[in-house]
């Protein structure tokens, strides 16, 4: 009797209904918030200082800058801001979760990991946005470009942050130690910061080759041309649009490496 009562008990347990994959994503994201403002709010406020003082610095260097270059170093500075929270800062959170094994909280609980990636991908990218219209702003007004196309910041950011976050959260994930996540987070950065502030056509051939892999590429070049004049809808539209499918694969090989690494 024992034995079939046992049985039945476990028969009537059943698993709690997965959470929706939005309302999941919303918890995540708002729990990190509350995190990173408190956590990382210095840290944040380096990123942008960071950019604007290579700003000022290529400012200085270049006396008299071709509308190319100026563009390129504007839009390259301003979206650095997004890779050194958005990758670097969180590559270094999932590595640092995954180590502490962390992620066995979010395991435990009924939603996707997909939906937690976006989550705590979302509270990190959030908190680039005025540093990078601040480094933006002053950007466009050293090197003496036009202001009306300044609007193209917002979706800009949007969608390298994506890009970025998703490519982080898959360093952080990936790398086996959390020293190893921090520094694939700074040799992401670095990549994002030599090869956006260049214009393209100053890199060798074997660069540009680099450069077209670096995820936000195409979210620099969409600000950089229009910044220098009459913005190309279907151009900046193709440009975003990948870059938005970049972040999206990134996001979907972050939950996967997630769901593996609670596995182990």
């Amino acid at each position: 009797m024992t034995g079939v009562h046992a049985v039945e008990t476990r028969a009537d347990v059943t698993p709690a209904p997965m959470t929706g994959w939005w309302a999941a994503a919303s918890a995540v994201f708002a729990g990190q918030v509350a995190r990173v403002r408190v956590a990382r709010g210095p840290l944040l406020f380096v990123a942008t200082l960071q950019s604007i003082g290579i700003l000022v610095l290529l400012r200085g260097v270049i006396r008299h800058p071709d509308r190319v270059t100026a563009s390129a170093v504007v839009a390259g500075t301003t979206v650095l801001v997004v890779a050194f929270v958005a990758l670097n800062l969180l590559a270094q959170r999932f590595g640092a979760w995954r180590a502490a094994r962390a992620l066995d909280y979010y395991a435990a609980l009924p939603v996707r990991a997909s939906a937690v990636v976006l989550g705590a991908a979302a509270s990190y990218a959030t908190f680039t946005v005025p540093g990078a219209v601040v480094t933006a702003v002053i950007g466009v007004l050293a090197f003496s470009l036009p202001l009306a196309h300044l609007w193209l910041v917002l979706p800009v950011i949007v969608c390298a942050g994506v890009a970025l976050a998703g490519v982080g959260a898959v360093l952080g994930l990936l790398m086996p130690r959390a020293e190893l996540a921090t520094v694939a987070g700074q040799l992401g950065m670095t990549a994002v910061l030599f090869l956006g502030v260049i214009p393209p056509s100053h890199l060798p051939v074997v660069a540009r080759a680099f450069r077209a892999a670096v995820p936000s590429a195409l979210a620099v070049d969409a600000l950089a041309a229009g910044l220098r004049g009459p913005v190309d809808p279907a151009g900046t539209a193709w440009r975003l649009a990948v870059t938005l499918a970049i972040g999206a694969v990134a996001l979907a090989v972050a939950g996967r490496l997630l769901r593996r690494a609670v596995q182990q």
